[in-house]
């Protein structure tokens, strides 16, 4: 005896015939209970008085798809992802890797073969509670930044740091490779995006001493009543830049997930490329995978409006370290173990016992600044 598999719908059918052919319902009332119009009700019982139950399952079922792969493709793209190289690679990830050989085939697609063969495991992750916070409307209006440790050269390489920029209302991506997380370094970071789309209206960044100072500060600052600030909160001061500080990491969330991305996508990409060290790595950001992320993952901001303002043309000498040091009787100025004459030319300003300040820019090069001008 044949076994017929029939879905829900196709039961209840069933059951609605059985009532035509009972002459308990007209075709009228039979096409209301299936939701069809009448046209269609004499369709489906003329199949069912030609074919029986059978009549009712729809004919499709059983036959392969219209839309289905060739087989051919399907055995040449399983054998890649067999592939030692890929074999941590998920199915979404491994399918950006087959388009690039040219073989088209959706992640979903993939991950049901790999199931069918059993090489594919579904893991469910615990559910994590987070508060939601809408996205900033603008572009530029807050950028989050971040260090992100780990082993991106899996043991082939030093391990660094990426410095990680993401702009909330757009996801726009900006990162670059440091051996530590430093005020350098985030200095460096910070320009490449300042560069590229101007100042952001304010920095969301963790509580790390770079970016907040933990001391009480100076006796002259304590005295002038002057919050510390650390050389990244000063230059950030003098950019007009709000500094925000985050009061744990999940208050990061976007940064954070971002850095998660990173790790699995990044250090997955830079292992098919070879890449062992920070100057191939950091030009492989530049001039292949920011581009290609920014364009699969980056969305439209809610406003049109972009709020970054214009690259301020002392950029070079805010993102410095300034130290405030008094001039001695002898006109000279004592910094880090070092001595700077002052020049006969500058008598005129009366400067000994006068506080000016000593500028290292990163290039190393000293500044000697009193009342905003160079001396």
């Amino acid at each position: 005896m044949e076994t017929l598999t029939m879905s829900r719908k196709e039961r209840e059918r069933l059951t609605i015939m059985t009532g035509v052919k009972r002459e308990e319902l007209t075709l009228v009332q039979a096409g209301e209970l299936m939701a069809v119009c009448y046209r269609q009700s004499k369709r489906i019982w003329r199949r069912y008085q030609d074919d029986g139950d059978a009549g009712l399952v729809h004919r499709l079922r059983g036959k392969p798809s219209a839309r289905r792969k060739p087989p051919a493709l399907r055995a040449q793209a399983l054998a890649l992802y067999a592939e030692e190289r890929y074999s941590d690679f998920g199915p979404t990830l491994m399918a950006e890797q087959l388009a690039k050989e040219k073989l088209v085939v959706d992640h979903e697609t993939l991950r049901r073969w790999r199931l069918a063969e059993g090489k594919h495991t579904v893991r469910r992750r615990r559910q994590q509670h987070r508060q939601w916070r809408e996205r900033k409307p603008c572009f530029g209006a807050m950028v989050q930044l971040d260090g992100s440790h780990h082993d991106w050269f899996e043991g082939r390489g030093p391990r660094c740091v990426l410095m990680v920029m993401v702009d909330d209302a757009t996801n726009e991506l900006h990162a670059r490779f440091f051996e530590e997380e430093t005020t350098r370094a985030s200095y460096d970071v910070l320009e490449g995006w300042v560069r590229r789309h101007g100042l952001p209206a304010s920095l969301y960044v963790d509580r790390d001493s770079i970016y907040r100072c933990e001391g009480a500060g100076s006796i002259a600052e304590q005295l002038a009543g002057k919050a510390p600030q650390t050389q990244f909160g000063r230059a950030m001061e003098q950019l007009g830049v709000e500094r925000i500080l985050a009061n744990s990491p999940q208050a990061k969330g976007r940064v954070e997930r971002m850095n998660g991305v990173l790790q699995d996508r990044l250090v997955k990409e830079m292992r098919l490329a070879g890449i062992n060290g920070l100057e191939s790595a950091n030009r492989f950001l530049e001039e292949q995978y920011l581009k290609a992320f920014n364009r699969r993952f980056a969305r439209e901001a809610a406003s049109p409006v972009d709020v970054h303002r214009a690259v301020p043309r002392n950029l070079n000498a805010v993102l410095s370290w300034e130290e405030e040091r008094v001039v001695a009787g002898d006109w000279t100025v004592a910094c880090a173990g070092k001595r700077y004459q002052l020049d006969r030319e500058h008598e005129a300003m009366s400067l000994v016992r006068r506080q000016v300040v000593v500028r290292t820019l990163r290039d190393g090069r000293i500044q000697l600044v009193y009342r905003g001008k160079l001396l």
